[in-house]
């Protein structure tokens, strides 16, 4: 693995005592096995090898559910991977349990201005960088202009707040004989719970410093605008058009039986596959109140040195490559996903490997990240969701009333702060 093959290259000339330098091979690990990501990703690691004569990057693909722990196996027994794809939201985790190298010294100035902040953020911890960012995502609105048109809506001007899209909803909505044949809108078909506390609040219920803004206002009004939205569908309904997402090649998005909702900005690659002929619009997610700010959640992908990597410097080296405007354009073009270099996403969003529809929703996906959170796992409370979630859940379930669900939720994620401090 990351040995530091130097397998390839010559010994120099004997005659007149040179010695050439041998290539350092590097062992990169990804999940990226598909045959849609695969070839390119292939394709920038053959860019790079041609464009030097030091380094050697060869591939290693491990599948999704096997890459984090096999790493950690690797790290274990001494014999790491030399670069590794890694999630951004635990990279504070990985550089506090040790488990990965810090390349601060090797990051210029340039390099880590390249990228979206908040992405940046996420990569340092206690002032050293540890990683730098390679891709991102974020939630927008997806409408159906056709059924806006058909019921008296403006195309043009989708919902801008909650209480727009409740108004929309109830004008796209489609009731028989008390069953909504068309839902116009219900704030969890696409989103989660931890979607729209961020949108409500416009900033992470877990803070830096560990203070913890769950049993307040904001939220109260989050859980109960969720559940006037359910009681007024059914749960029965929402249940059954949630499990019609399973069917990739026809959603109720697609098919029109559900007129709005909130995605990830990458479902455009199943309506471009999938549903060419369907007019849909694309917006940031509606405020809570107005002035409240369009917050959404976003995640991603880093490339990071694994703790005891051979040769960190040339590492670093093709992590440099990897997250360059060349790179991140070509990655960007090829597999329509919002990277983290932030100029190679604007020349993504006019690129003509898109068509009309793909630069308008890749330029809102770069406009939202003005307003799209990271939320990375804190050391001092790792985990922190897997806490509250479940009472999320039951709230949403009716197992368990807002008020003290969220008292609840309050006081076990302060708890697990204080026991972590």
């Amino acid at each position: 693995m990351g040995d530091g093959d130097t397998s390839s290259g010559g010994t120099g000339d004997p005659e007149d005592g040179t010695a050439q330098e041998e290539t350092i091979v590097l062992d990169f690990w990804t999940f990226w096995g598909s045959e849609q990501r695969r070839p390119v990703i292939d394709q920038i690691i053959e860019d790079f090898n041609t464009s030097q004569d030091e380094i050697e990057v060869r591939h290693t693909y491990t599948p999704w559910g096997d890459i984090w722990t096999k790493n950690l196996a690797a790290i274990a027994a001494g014999d790491p991977p030399d670069v590794i794809i890694n999630d951004i939201m635990t990279v504070k985790l990985r550089a506090e349990e040790g488990q990965i190298e810090p390349i601060t010294e090797f990051v210029q100035d340039e390099v880590s201005g390249r990228f979206y902040d908040q992405m940046m953020d996420a990569a340092i911890h206690e002032d050293e960088i540890y990683a730098l960012p390679f891709n991102t995502d974020t939630q927008i609105l997806f409408y159906n202009k056709d059924l806006f048109e058909e019921v008296g809506l403006d195309p043009e001007q989708p919902p801008e707040t909650w209480e727009e899209l409740d108004e929309y909803a109830a004008q796209l909505d489609i009731e028989e004989e008390g069953t909504y044949e068309r839902i116009g809108f219900y704030p969890l078909i696409g989103a989660g719970t931890d979607i729209w506390v961020l949108n409500a609040l416009g900033e992470n219920y877990l803070q830096d410093d560990g203070e913890v803004l769950i049993d307040t206002e904001p939220v109260h009004e989050t859980f109960n605008w969720i559940l006037d939205s359910q009681d007024k569908y059914g749960q029965n309904r929402i249940t059954s058009v949630n499990s019609q997402f399973e069917n990739a090649q026809q959603d109720p998005f697609m098919s029109g039986d559900v007129p709005m909702m909130v995605q990830n900005a990458n479902y455009y690659v199943q309506l471009r596959d999938f549903a060419e002929d369907l007019n849909f619009g694309v917006a940031p997610l509606p405020e809570r109140v107005p002035g409240n700010g369009n917050t959404s959640w976003g995640g991603g992908f880093v490339a990071e040195v694994p703790m005891g990597a051979s040769n960190p410097e040339a590492s670093y080296q093709f992590i440099e490559y990897l997250t360059s405007h060349e790179a991140q354009l070509y990655w960007a073009e090829q597999n329509f996903d919002l990277v983290a270099h932030e100029e190679a996403g604007v020349s993504a969003a006019g690129s003509g490997e898109f068509d009309d529809s793909g630069q308008e929703v890749y330029t809102q996906m770069i406009e939202n990240m003005d307003e799209t959170l990271l939320t990375p796992q804190p050391v001092i409370a790792p985990d922190y969701a897997g806490t509250v979630n479940p009472i999320f859940e039951s709230i949403v379930s009716g197992n368990t009333d807002v008020e003290s669900g969220l008292e609840q939720a309050q006081s076990e994620l302060e708890q697990l702060v204080e026991d972590n401090r």
